[in-house]
C-alpha cells in the first residue's frame, strides 16, 4: 500500500519491549512518533535509538509518545538495549516493536505487501526500506513521513521542530516558514481573508506580497 499524509495510520497489534499493544489505543489522545529500523545490532540505528532516549523528555513536553520498530524479535531488542546503553549512554526508554512477521512494515508501505517472508534469514540490506519516521496525530492520521537511507543517521531535532509546527498550526490558522523555530514569526494561512485576519491581528502584519502575511507566533 502507499501511505500518504492525511491517511489514517494503519492500526495493528504487536508485541513490544513494554508488552503487547494495540497501536491506536496506545496513542490515545497523544501525538506519536513511529520510527523503524531494518535490523537489530546495526551501527547507525544504535546511535539513533540512544539519541531518541536522550530526547524523550522533549517529546514528553509535547504530549508525544515514541515507539520504535525493528524487523527482529523483542528478545533481540532487549539484548540490543544493553549495547545501546553502553555505547550511547542511554538505553531505549520507550517501547520497541518486534515485527518478526513483517506485518507492520508491510502495512506502512515499507516492504511490499505481497512479500511472503518473516524476519528469519533477512539481512539489513533486505530490509533497507524499513527506515521511516511517521508522526501521527491524536486523530490517528499521518502528519509526517520521512524516509532515510541506511547510511544516514536521522535528525530527530528536526522531528521535534516539525511537531512544534504541526501542533501550532493545528491550533491556529497559520503556517510556518522555512527553517522556522519555536517563537519565530509565522505566516497567516491563505484560507484566512484579510477581513478575518484583522480581527485576529488588530495590530496588522507585514506583507512583502499580498499572499505573504507575516505575524508574530500566536500564544496560547
Amino acid at each position: 500500500m502507499s501511505l500518504r499524509i492525511g491517511d489514517v495510520a494503519p492500526d495493528f497489534e504487536a508485541d513490544t519491549t513494554q508488552g503487547r499493544i494495540k497501536f491506536h489505543d496506545w496513542i490515545g489522545d497523544s501525538w506519536a512518533v513511529l520510527f523503524s529500523h531494518p535490523k537489530d545490532f546495526t551501527p547507525v540505528c544504535t546511535t539513533e535509538l540512544g539519541y531518541m532516549a536522550k530526547l524523550k523528555p522533549e517529546f514528553d513536553k509535547r504530549n508525544t509518545k515514541i515507539i520504535g520498530l525493528s524487523v527482529d524479535p523483542v528478545s533481540n531488542h532487549e539484548r540490543w538495549a544493553t549495547d545501546i546503553k553502553e555505547t550511547q549512554g542511554y538505553a531505549p526508554n520507550y517501547p520497541m516493536i518486534g515485527d518478526t512477521n513483517l506485518e507492520v512494515s508491510k502495512k506502512y508501505g515499507m516492504l511490499p505487501a505481497d512479500l511472503n517472508a518473516t524476519c528469519d534469514g533477512r539481512t539489513a540490506a533486505d530490509n533497507q526500506t524499513v527506515r521511516n519516521v511517521f508522526v501521527v496525530g491524536p486523530d490517528k492520521k499521518v502528519k509526517l513521513i520521512i524516509a532515510y537511507p541506511m547510511t544516514t543517521g536521522r535528525n530527530f531535532d528536526e522531528v521535534l521542530r516539525v511537531i512544534d509546527s504541526l501542533q501550532l498550526t493545528a491550533k491556529h490558522k497559520v503556517s510556518t516558514p522555512v527553517n522556522w523555530k519555536q517563537g519565530e514569526d509565522v505566516i497567516i494561512a491563505g484560507s484566512v481573508s484579510d477581513d478575518d485576519a484583522k480581527k485576529q491581528y488588530p495590530d496588522g502584519w507585514k506583507a512583502p506580497r499580498p499572499y505573504l502575511r507575516i505575524v508574530p507566533q500566536p500564544r496560547g
